[in-house]
């Protein structure tokens, strides 16, 4: 019975591009039913502070404005499901959005009771996954649609439930990801005492601060991009990142956790250790976190003025092209400087790569399934 209800709910997600047009309701399903599990996150998150939720978001549930704007996010989405059932012949989006909706309300809604948090336990941020979900969905989906790369891509295409199950995983688990990957970093400062440095670094104006981490953190990130590409084991993990065969701002987010704690650990060294400002640091992850997103998303953004100068998307699409020239090029993530330097520059003007993913496409399906890859025995080439 549950399958079928998956399976009838992943159709009327899939629904081909012609059929959703305005009157036809999926629209308005899929706001619905977004509206509706993001209420019902939240009416966990009122319930379970201590366990679901980041400490630092924690005082903006006792707001009054908080209650009451997801009063209107439940309201929103149970009206929204009543339009969908009414225009669609499939109901699966409605009553869906309808039924969670219902289950929100069911716990308590905007009237749920929340207990007193513990700041100092550990906890899954699952408000942070919604955050992080609605930000850049709000900010990229627009401009996919917009400035298409590849016209016709749908948002729900293939594979989407796996990107957007490396979301949940790499949102809900911000607090062990970052507590490991800032081991190196941390006890590399138990270890020094460059104060006089420390201070001139963080002595400098905050922009400067800003571009001297880019390219500190790229020239780091560079080799290590690289060397997981051209040593065969390492390259079994970063392969599940090139599995992906549509690039658009979800693809971004499939990575393999170990890569994530490797490539997070030796990036934030020259940033911690050397002594840069908070505030710096944070502009930082905010511009590299919408960065990421944008070079891997669906646009078709030729901007052949500043190519050779910044990472843009059709310089990062050709570092997940299938194509024979597209074969270990282009491992910068801010500046193709590095590439240029090194060698493995390629950016031919306004051409794009014919496809994405890996020759053979040898990565499975399925976030559990890649997350095994690396680690089993591969077959010996025949």
């Amino acid at each position: 019975m549950l399958s079928k209800i998956r399976d009838a709910l992943q159709a009327d997600l899939e629904t081909p591009r012609h059929e959703r047009h305005w009157g036809a309701g999926w629209i308005s399903g899929v706001t619905g039913l977004l509206a509706a599990c993001a209420g019902l996150f939240f009416v966990l998150c009122l319930h379970f502070p201590d366990a679901l939720t980041l400490p630092a978001l924690r005082e903006s549930y006792s707001s009054g404005w908080f209650r009451v704007g997801l009063h209107l996010l439940l309201l929103t989405a149970f009206v929204l499901a009543v339009v969908s059932l009414i225009l669609r012949t499939n109901k699966a989006l409605g009553l869906t959005a309808m039924t969670v909706t219902l289950v929100a309300t069911a716990l308590g809604g905007s009237r749920v009771d929340s207990p007193e948090a513990d700041a100092s336990g550990v906890y899954l941020g699952l408000d942070w996954f919604m955050l992080n979900l609605a930000f850049t969905g709000l900010l990229f989906v627009p401009l996919e649609r917009l400035f298409p790369r590849r016209r016709g891509q749908q948002l729900f295409r293939i594979e989407w439930r796996e990107d957007l199950f490396y979301y949940l995983v790499s949102s809900l688990f911000v607090q062990v990801l970052t507590l490991v990957s800032m081991a190196p970093a941390t006890a590399i400062l138990a270890h020094t005492s460059w104060s006089t440095l420390r201070a001139w670094v963080g002595g400098q104006w905050v922009w400067v601060q800003v571009i001297e981490i880019m390219f500190l953190t790229d020239l780091v990130q560079y080799w290590v991009h690289r060397m997981f590409h051209q040593v065969p084991a390492l390259w079994e993990f970063h392969s599940v990142h090139h599995s992906s065969k549509s690039m658009d701002w979800m693809a971004s987010a499939r990575m393999h956790v170990l890569e994530i704690i490797v490539l997070r650990g030796t990036t934030v060294i020259p940033m911690f250790v050397l002594g840069f400002t908070e505030v710096a640091i944070y502009a930082y992850l905010l511009l590299v976190y919408l960065h990421s997103s944008l070079v891997h998303a669906n646009v078709g953004w030729n901007l052949n003025r500043i190519g050779g100068l910044v990472v843009t998307p059709r310089f990062h699409h050709w570092h997940h092209g299938i194509d024979h020239e597209a074969i270990d090029v282009n491992f910068a993530i801010h500046f193709p400087l590095f590439d240029r330097l090194f060698g493995t520059y390629y950016l031919p003007r306004d051409k794009w790569p014919t496809d994405y993913g890996i020759g053979g496409h040898p990565v499975p399906r399925g976030y559990w399934q890649q997350f095994l890859h690396p680690f089993r025995r591969k077959a010996p080439p025949s």
